[in-house]
């Protein structure tokens, strides 16, 4: 059967049930052989390649504030964590960021933060208009939680372009696990839809081998990434952090992950899909084996290196080396060796013209 699936692979994910993509899904992680992996693997290549060629798009990662008022049960930055260390970085520091990320050539600049409430739409929407009127050229990226919808309106008119707010999990009862009562799925999905309705280009995205995950859950994921069309997904797998709740796991290998990130590609070939950070601590060659499961996105860090290892979500999270501005040299002669295509340019999901004035 799964041999089958394989040969229609991406009309299998646009059509399928709940309970056949279980099904799949586990037998992908338990049971496939390598020819089915390394098929899959070249199903994802290919379908990248057709949308994006082997480009491979670089923005400029500012973390700017560790804050924030919530207590994701597996976040190091989660509010009841007093060992955590808070910052924010002052408008002056984010826009130096931005300069010398200008210099380097990128032309995408995220923002990220815990969701700290110090940051109010005026701050958000000065700090998001500084940027556009300095670096014109320049796509603004913000991640930032969940916050009204006038709020997000307000941010889309200052001038940002982009917004990731990851799903984390599609199922409910799934996300009541990971999260206190008073965060709720439904709010999370009602803030994505509202980002898509406003017109911003939208990232999701779900951790994978997370506590309390089925292969049900992973499906439930997929079938939500289906009919949402984000256009950035962010696919990592779970590291514990020392400081949470589920310090006693274990970081589960790669696998699966990789997986998912595959068949999210065959699934939307237009997709962003990064190589993230997590890829890279949980595996030594998590960012490699990344792009080749089908992501076609990188994100070196240009948070000032004092401020770095504070933005603590996960254990051990990369902050030097290929995973900051300062290593970047060497990861674009990696990519090259690797055939890849790097991209400094705005890199806009195909479905926005990036030269349009807004």
């Amino acid at each position: 059967m799964i041999n089958d699936i394989m040969k229609q692979l991406p009309e299998f994910l646009a059509t399928t049930t709940e309970k056949e993509l279980t099904y799949f899904i586990g037998n992908l992680c338990e049971e496939a052989s390598e020819d089915v992996l390394l098929e899959l693997t070249r199903l994802a290549m290919e379908s990248r390649r057709v949308s994006y060629g082997n480009k491979v798009f670089f923005r400029g990662l500012i973390e700017f504030s560790s804050y924030c008022k919530n207590d994701c049960y597996y976040c190091g930055l989660q509010k009841s964590n007093l060992k955590a260390v808070r910052y924010r970085l002052t408008d002056s520091q984010i826009l130096h960021c931005c300069e010398l990320g200008y210099e380097r050539g990128f032309r995408t600049f995220v923002l990220q933060s815990g969701e700290d409430q110090y940051y109010t739409d005026y701050r958000l929407c000065s700090i998001t208009s500084n940027i556009k009127d300095r670096f014109s050229d320049c796509a603004v990226t913000l991640s930032i939680g969940e916050r009204s919808r006038e709020s997000y309106q307000a941010l889309f008119d200052a001038g940002a372009d982009r917004y990731l707010l990851r799903h984390e999990t599609a199922n409910e009862t799934h996300y009541a696990k990971l999260h206190p009562a008073r965060q709720t799925l439904k709010s999370r999905m009602r803030c994505l839809y509202y980002l898509k309705e406003i017109g911003f280009q939208v990232g999701a995205g779900f951790m994978v081998d997370s506590p309390f995950q089925t292969y049900e859950t992973l499906a439930d994921d997929i079938i939500f990434l289906r009919d949402f069309k984000p256009h950035m997904i962010g696919i990592g797998p779970f590291i514990p952090h020392k400081d949470t709740g589920f310090a006693h796991l274990s970081s589960p290998d790669i696998k699966n992950t990789l997986i998912m990130l595959s068949l999210v590609r065959c699934l939307l070939p237009k997709a962003l899909l990064p190589a993230t950070t997590a890829l890279a601590t949980a595996d030594i060659k998590g960012r490699e084996r990344g792009l080749f499961a089908g992501a076609n996105v990188i994100m070196p860090n240009l948070t000032p290196v004092d401020h770095r290892k504070d933005y603590s979500l996960y254990d051990n999270k990369l902050s030097i080396g290929c995973e900051a501005m300062e290593g970047f040299s060497v990861l674009l002669q990696q990519l090259k060796a690797l055939g890849f295509e790097p991209d400094f340019s705005r890199g806009d999901h195909l479905d926005f013209n990036k030269d349009e004035e807004r």
